[in-house]
């Protein structure tokens, strides 16, 4: 069997996973819920607002602060929403899943032994802007 069987295989696996599940039920909860996709809208335009006055060359600073204040509150009252912090939970869920898969195929492709290989790096951040290199 060829890499690309396998690794479809893998997203046959990853699609009958709970996190799965979980993931796709809360994106639905979420799409569904008329309230906050109008909140979220109404962020997407005021962002866009906030973005087309910090481009003028004479910005207003009162309708610069009265927009980041808007968003904030906006941005505020999406977080406290139950289905946006079901679906936080559940992305969280996945991107810790393919976090891990992806750790174990980068770990096995530098040569680590796929069946010991760690699927959490120690002491990584993920990000390596600010590493000071790989051991």
């Amino acid at each position: 069997m060829d890499v690309i069987s396998k690794a479809r295989e893998l997203g046959k696996l990853i699609q009958q996973d709970e996190r799965y599940s979980a993931y796709l039920s809360a994106k639905e909860k979420n799409d569904k819920d008329e309230e906050l996709q109008k909140l979220i809208s109404e962020f997407t335009a005021k962002r866009y607002e906030l973005n087309m006055e910090m481009s003028k060359e004479d910005k207003d600073s009162e309708k610069l602060k009265e927009l980041d204040g808007v968003i904030k509150n906006l941005y505020g009252e999406i977080m406290v929403n139950p289905n946006m912090a079901e679906f936080n939970a559940a992305k969280n869920a996945m991107d810790g899943m393919l976090s891990e898969i992806n750790n174990v195929i980068t770990a096995s492709a530098n040569g680590e032994d796929p069946e010991t290989c760690p699927s959490k790096p120690s002491g990584c951040s993920g990000s390596c802007s600010s590493c000071g290199g790989c051991h």
